[in-house]
Parts: structure tokens; sequence; C-alpha cells
């Protein structure tokens, strides 16, 4: 084989064993984001949840502004709960 022959064939070897691991990396890269992303989504859900769980029961805030007004205008006292 001629040598510029040879010296192509190593430099496109080179480069392709530069590229394969280049695209590894990338890959590598990519699964660890999503990876991350996946855990944080269900910290996300998980607070969702809890923030739904938690505030389940506004109905009752209304009913106990007007409660909370009650005994303040017993007191002599205004509030501005019950506005909106």
């Amino acid at each position: 084989m001629d040598s510029t022959v040879e010296t192509l064939w190593t430099v496109a070897n080179i480069l392709g064993i530069v590229v394969v691991v280049a695209v590894a990396a990338l890959l590598t890269i990519l699964v660890l984001l999503v990876r991350t992303i996946d855990k944080r989504v269900s910290a996300i859900k998980a607070t969702l949840a809890a923030a739904k769980d938690n505030t389940s029961n506004t109905a009752l805030i209304g009913v106990t502004a007007a409660g909370v007004d009650a005994v303040l205008a017993e007191g002599g006292y205004q509030s501005n709960f019950g506005s909106s």
C-alpha cells in the first residue's frame, strides 16, 4: 500500500474512533440529564399532591372568616377577613 493511502486510512480510523467516543459521551450526558429531570418531576408531582391535600378544605375558609368577624364584632373590632 502507498504511504499516502496508509496515512489516510489511519486518519480516517482515528477520526472514526473520536466520533464514536464523542457520541458515547453525549449519550451518557443525555441519560444522566433525563434521570435528573425524572427525579425532579417526581418531586414536583409529590409536592403538588401535598398542596392539593393541604388545600382540599378551602371551602371552610369563608365560614371561618365569617365566624372570626362575628367574634371580633362582639369585641368591637373591625376586620376585613370576610370581604374580598
